[in-house]
């Protein structure tokens, strides 16, 4: 991979990483086109800017962050679920990560989801607080989003609007819920990579391409957020749900005819 695809690749982890269209769907269909393997580097790399994209959720919510003890409690009874089902199923999730087909296929059923999903949950009660319980239910919605093609973004809005949140309030809990998640996730295989003489060496001998790599993301994340909360908030969902069923049949396409195939997979 070079920088290039690097800095292409990081553009689509900005673009999609917050947006409910699977990033993950999105990295294997950007690495056919550019025709990136997956070696050990580029799946470093893919983990590794995802970091970016966490910073920019700080960087425009910082005053949120700053608010009150009992909004990292809430946060974390949110993360709790994701944190105990993660460890438990890391290796099966790792291997339906190595199939490309079966993202495809979730990007178009879940697009189809997407069609229905306000009608089904855009029903925001006037108080929009958001509770213990309600933070642990839409916790478990996140254990959804462990299904390659899911999107975590997806499930977690969706599942604040199932507890009665509006679709900005529900968003934007589901940007900060993105933090020790997706920190807890990409800090695991990053720690495995450094207990790794091979891992270590990678690691340090790539140090600016992927510092590169995270800034494109960054920036490009702190776009698509504001993008995101606007459209959502005016539109809903149902422009995300046609595109997921286009890129998911795209994608099932290019699986068919061999151009996608598992040794391209995230």
């Amino acid at each position: 991979m070079n920088t290039i695809q690097a800095i292409i690749i990081s553009i689509i982890e900005g673009l999609t990483e917050f947006l409910p269209v699977s990033s993950t769907g999105h990295m294997i269909l950007t690495q056919a086109i550019l025709g990136v393997k997956s070696d050990e580097f580029v799946k470093m790399f893919t983990v590794c800017i995802q970091f970016g994209a966490i910073l920019s959720v700080l960087v425009i919510y910082w005053k949120r962050f700053l608010q009150s003890w009992e909004f990292y409690w809430k946060l974390l009874v949110a993360f709790i679920p994701a944190a105990v089902f993660g460890f438990l199923l890391s290796d099966y999730i790792d291997e339906l990560l190595e199939t490309p087909l079966v993202i495809a296929i979730v990007l178009v059923l879940g697009g189809i989801f997407m069609l229905f999903a306000d009608k089904w949950f855009n029903k925001p009660a006037e108080d929009q607080t958001i509770t213990y319980k309600k933070s642990f239910m839409i916790g478990l919605c996140q254990c959804i989003a462990m299904i390659p093609g899911v999107s975590r973004s997806m499930a977690t809005i969706v599942g604040g609007m199932g507890q009665k949140l509006s679709r900005k309030t529900a968003a934007e809990f589901s940007f900060f819920l993105a933090v020790p998640t997706m920190a807890a996730a990409s800090g695991y295989k990053l720690l495995k990579l450094l207990l790794d003489d091979s891992g270590r060496e990678l690691l340090f001998n790539n140090m600016g391409i992927l510092l590169v790599g995270n800034i494109v993301a960054f920036i490009v994340a702190i776009l698509a957020i504001k993008f995101f909360i606007n459209f959502l908030t005016k539109y809903g969902f149902k422009a995300f749900g046609y595109y997921r069923i286009i890129a998911g049949i795209v994608m099932i396409i290019l699986f068919v005819c061999g151009v996608v195939s598992a040794d391209i997979a995230v």
